[in-house]
């Protein structure tokens, strides 16, 4: 049972890992390390930005908790790093593929939870300078957001069918 306790710091790592994102992004990205994450705001889509290495930033921690967890039985510092690993996954998936859609999957698609986090999105893209931002999470999306991608679909409604 003690495999329990494992899954549930992988799953408690995921977790802290939208904090660990949410402060990386509004204090490193848009702070220290704008020259990095600067071309993610500004001019056009390429398939590699100078943002790409906060992949490598983010993976390090990752790799060594796995490695050394592995290494020397350290199942707590090993299920760290594959809660690491998870959310980088669901970032690259939601953030790249989702969101930014470098790939042709969900372009259209109706999920409300989707358009909300790709409104969140653009308005944080919206910003093209490193202050000023607004929404830096990835899957926890301000109520602000909810509210306006719900009034929109209401209003869609209520034009399709004014009954």
């Amino acid at each position: 049972m003690i495999w329990l306790l494992y899954i549930g710091m992988a799953i408690l790592a995921f977790l802290m890992m939208e904090g660990v994102a949410w402060t990386a992004h509004k204090y490193i990205m848009h702070g220290v390390l704008w020259n990095l994450h600067e071309d993610h705001h500004r001019g056009g889509y390429h398939p590699f930005q100078k943002n790409d290495y906060f992949f490598l930033i983010f993976a390090i921690p990752c790799w060594l908790s796995t490695m050394f967890g592995g290494l020397y039985q350290l199942y707590w510092l090993f299920s760290f790093g594959v809660g690491i690993f998870l959310y980088g996954v669901c970032y690259f998936l939601v953030h790249d593929v989702v969101i930014h859609q470098r790939f042709n999957w969900f372009t259209r698609s109706e999920i409300r939870y989707i358009k909300v986090l790709r409104w969140a999105h653009k308005m944080h893209h919206k910003h093209i300078d490193k202050e000023a931002g607004e929404s830096f999470g990835l899957l926890i999306v301000p109520r602000k957001y909810w509210d306006k991608v719900i009034a929109d679909e209401k209003r869609l409604k209520e034009s399709v069918d004014p009954a």
